[in-house]
């Protein structure tokens, strides 16, 4: 019986996982879970204010963030029923310039601690279980690093004991245990992607957008290792880099286009460039080889494209999506379009091959789905967040 037990509980374990940071535990928006079913059920929903942040979720819990009435709200809810558990409120400016405004970033989730940055610099590290606060303070203002026109949207970056921000032009580095800070950069612009840890040849580094170049940097004192100049309209370098071997993928919307960079010598050297995948701030994934991502910018015709990595050539697109965000899991492609609909696909470079669409928000929904632990959560830019299982 015990053993009947154990294996049950080792089964259940191998089909669920949490998503506790930015992307997922890989950093690249691909779920170990499976995925079967295509009845799409609501479970639960909150109202949690204005914002595009998306949601992390660890220890049966799930965070994210809004705004309402002056201030920002960092949120903690029970993934199961739904239930706030802890909420905190902090004194913020919507910020809604040519869109809603709102908060942006997500909460990172590590060793039992929530770790949150505002747009304006606002860095918090609460008790995960509690909201209890460890530690505060403005990071903007203690390093004097220029907000970006739109405010810092990267997600906090646990790198061992660090703590790593896509603030200033080549990122900031605070212990995480206190806040102290340990390096930063120059003041100009950041770009709004999060830190994005990799290693090439040996070499641990973290890749850092800013308004006008990609770079990697050394984690530990923040010395520049390589940089690649991209500069996009309104210095928005938004979506998250790819990292498949040592060839490294890029991508901007405003009719940048994307690229391929092989960091395996000193320099990085392009293998290619196109306009064929442009992501406005949405990113992409890489499934077998192929990338599948939102090209075309919210305001404007957009579609979903599925691309080759190596070379960059087009093997389909999908205007039915229009503009959308997705992650990936089981072979499967998890949309959510601007507009609210759910969409389940096979991940198939061949075809764009939809296994079920279904409706589950109004408004205009620009963040990322999560999958974890067989549920998705989505939000609208209003506020109102779902939860919903597929079986």
């Amino acid at each position: 019986m015990k053993t009947a037990l154990l294996l049950l509980a080792l089964g259940t374990v191998t089909q669920a996982a949490d998503w506790p940071v930015w992307r997922g535990p890989n950093h690249d928006g691909v779920s170990t879970e499976k995925l079967a079913g295509t009845e799409v059920k609501k479970l639960w929903e909150a109202k949690i204010g204005i914002g595009f942040a998306s949601f992390t979720v660890a220890d049966g819990r799930v965070y994210t963030t809004g705004h309402a009435d002056g201030k920002d709200t960092v949120f903690c809810f029970d993934a199961l029923s739904g239930k706030q558990v802890w909420k905190h409120d902090y004194a913020a400016d919507l910020g809604d310039k040519y869109y809603e405004g709102g908060t942006s970033a997500t909460p990172t989730i590590e060793s039992g601690k929530a770790y949150h940055l505002s747009r304006w610099g606002d860095l918090f590290c609460f008790n995960a279980a509690t909201g209890t606060i460890v530690w505060q303070k403005n990071i903007q203002q203690e390093t004097e690093a220029n907000i970006p026109d739109w405010g810092f949207s990267g997600s906090p970056l646990v790198y061992g004991d660090l703590l790593i921000l896509n603030v200033g032009k080549a990122g900031t580095a605070v212990e995480k245990a206190t806040g102290k800070l340990v390096w930063k950069s120059d003041t100009d612009n950041a770009g709004y992607s999060t830190a994005y840890p990799i290693t090439v040849n040996g070499k641990p580094q973290v890749v850092i957008g800013s308004g006008r170049a990609y770079k990697g940097v050394d984690p530990k004192n923040g010395s520049v290792m390589w940089e690649h100049t991209w500069s996009t309209s309104y210095g928005v370098n938004a979506a998250d880099p790819i990292l498949s071997g040592t060839k490294l993928f890029i991508s901007s919307g405003y009719n940048k286009g994307c690229a391929l960079l092989d960091l395996a010598s000193a320099e990085p050297q392009e293998v290619w460039r196109s306009r064929v995948l442009k992501n406005q701030f949405n990113s992409s994934v890489l499934i077998e080889g192929h990338l599948y991502g939102s090209d075309g910018d919210e305001s404007k015709t957009a579609s979903l494209k599925c691309i080759d990595f190596a070379t960059g050539t087009e093997k389909w697109n999908e205007p039915s999506t229009g503009f959308c965000s997705l992650k990936a899991a089981d072979g499967k492609l998890i949309i959510m379009t601007a507009k609210g609909e759910l969409i389940i696909a096979k991940a198939d470079a061949a075809k764009f091959e939809p296994i079920s669409r279904t409706p589950v928000l109004s408004g205009r929904c620009w963040s990322a789905p999560v999958l974890a632990n067989g549920r998705i959560y989505a939000r609208n830019a209003a506020g109102q967040m779902v939860c919903v299982s597929v079986n």
